[in-house]
């Protein structure tokens, strides 16, 4: 007998074979033990969890010898040619190459005809969405008032496609991603069954990648298991799949802590050596710090994040080093990286940017070193150690200075002359907020007041900096820099960069910022 594929090996053939869609299952078991069926179901999903299979086991435990059933035999006559896609009384259609009018009028002829075995006719059309408006005009009827006889099975992996009046006749199930445990539980019973060893972190990495779709990593492992020589090892997944370690993940992030911005570099250098794709690390990292976001939200809940308790308890200690703001800083920065990673031949360099403004160690204070301090030393300063400033009655006067403390004039052509030198020093003390302040332009100077005007889309950024603590910071900050009392505010504009303004450029504003440059010739 030829060999077959895993992914059709290790198709489930009843109900309880189903993986990772409990809720389906249970639906449709109910309505087989109290002879409520629909006559038309809609199964949607991502592809890969499980909607044909589940359609075909419906067919056959509606026309099993012992049927309708919730557990058909699978020996009768009738469900082994189901199995095997030969039934006559079961129809697999596939939407895509049967999308037109003139192939739903055929199929609404045929619906006439009683079944020639079973006691019903089934039709399972295949990524429906594929049918054309025309098309589904044609069935509308059939649909709504079929013969006793015919079931309809829908499936579709974009439902927002399918027309209204076909999915109000329809009763419809959402079939789930898989989530990598429950894949990695199902990989372990196939390689048992194949007398095949595979190490437990092969299995998590075959999961990971598969992205919740069960027969991608029924389709990995049958791949891995040709590929290595002997026992299947975490680094044949690697090696195959050009993957990016989650070991990796948390040793780069560990230079992003330490503020190592060249070993950063290396370690991304090497990464490039291996042969793994920038763009899928770039992606490896975001997910990274998504797992980290929720790890510190939810303390490394184990069915959030949906990767093993150890892996789970690394994450919750590595966030310990961050505060929120500074996560979604990070998220800010690669999310930006991927977009203009798409506008650019090579992704390598605006990678190597957004990781050295990550992991950059901000230049000294002429007073002297300072070592930047880890996220959680900032978080649990007091906000008492910080000047606060006086409430003013009218923002349009100017704050009443202390005692003893001359009243200077700060214009704008100050600061904005003094503006890197802020962003830097602000930096030291709380990186999330130097970065944010930084996505603006100081706009005006009034009465010691500071307009700072962000885009109309950097919302996030002037709420975040608005925050009591932030903008105290900010404050201080600016006082110490500018040795003035001066207060800060924060607005959004709709005015667009001028045209030739090349550090309005997010890009070269970047570039400018890390290498400490200026633009010499615009052209």
């Amino acid at each position: 007998m030829s060999y077959v594929v895993f992914a059709l090996k290790w198709r489930p053939k009843n109900f309880d074979e189903i993986v990772g869609q409990d809720h389906i299952v249970n639906t449709l078991k109910s309505s087989l033990q109290k002879d409520r069926l629909s006559h038309a179901y809609l199964f949607s999903g991502p592809r890969g969890v499980g909607k044909t299979s589940t359609a075909r086991i419906l067919a056959k435990a509606l026309n099993c010898k012992e049927g309708p059933t919730v557990d058909p035999c699978g020996k009768c006559s009738s469900c082994v040619e189901i199995a095997q896609g030969r039934s006559l009384d079961v129809i697999e259609i596939d939407g895509a190459s049967n999308r037109g009018i003139d192939e739903i009028r055929t199929l609404r002829e045929n619906v006439k005809f009683a079944p020639t075995q079973g006691k019903y006719k089934i039709y399972i059309i295949d990524e429906v969405h594929q049918i054309t408006p025309d098309g589904f005009n044609a069935l509308l009827k059939t649909l709504e008032e079929p013969p006793d006889f015919v079931k309809f099975i829908f499936a579709t992996t974009q439902p927002n496609k399918v027309i209204p009046t076909i999915l109000s006749r329809c009763q419809r199930l959402d079939f789930r991603r898989i989530s990598v445990m429950e894949i990695v539980a199902q990989l372990d019973k196939i390689a048992k069954a194949e007398k095949v060893e595979v190490d437990r972190e092969a299995l998590i990495a075959v999961a990971r990648s598969s992205d919740g779709a069960l027969r991608d990593a029924e389709s990995i492992l049958d791949q891995l298991i040709a590929f290595a020589k002997g026992k299947v090892s975490f680094a044949d997944v690697i090696s195959m799949m050009a993957l990016v370690e989650q070991d990796t993940l948390f040793a780069i992030t560990d230079k992003i802590i330490r503020k190592d911005a060249r070993s950063a570099l290396e370690l991304f250098d090497e990464i490039i050596n291996q042969g793994k794709d920038v763009g899928t690390f770039l992606a490896n990292l975001i997910e990274h710090f998504r797992n980290l976001m929720v790890a510190k939200v939810a303390q490394a809940d184990p069915v959030l994040i949906d990767l093993p308790q150890e892996t789970c308890a690394r994450l919750l200690e590595q966030s310990k080093y961050f505060s929120m703001e500074e996560i979604f800083a990070a998220f800010n920065i690669m999310v930006n990286t991927q977009e203009i990673s798409k506008k650019l031949d090579s992704s390598r360099i605006p990678i190597e940017i957004s990781l050295v403004r990550l992991a950059h160690e901000k230049k000294e204070h002429p007073s002297g070193p300072a070592k930047p301090l880890p996220s959680r030393q900032v978080k649990e300063e007091s906000p008492k150690h910080i000047p606060q400033t006086p409430v003013i009655a009218k923002p349009q006067q100017p704050p009443a200075d202390p005692p003893g403390k001359i009243t200077k004039i700060t214009s704008l052509d100050n600061v904005k002359e003094a503006w890197g030198n802020i962003i830097d020093n602000l930096g030291r003390i709380k990186i999330s907020v130097a970065t944010y302040l930084n996505e603006g332009s100081p706009v005006k100077m009034e009465n010691n007041i500071l307009t700072v005007a962000f885009p109309m889309s950097y919302s996030f950024h002037k709420e975040s900096l608005e925050r009591k603590d932030n903008k105290a910071v900010i404050e201080k900050i600016l006082g110490e820099s500018l040795d003035n009392n001066l207060r800060v505010n924060f607005i959004l504009s709709k005015e667009s960069p001028k045209r030739g303004d090349s550090a309005a450029n997010p890009f070269i504003k970047t570039v400018l910022e890390v290498f400490d440059g200026r633009v010499i010739k615009e052209e």
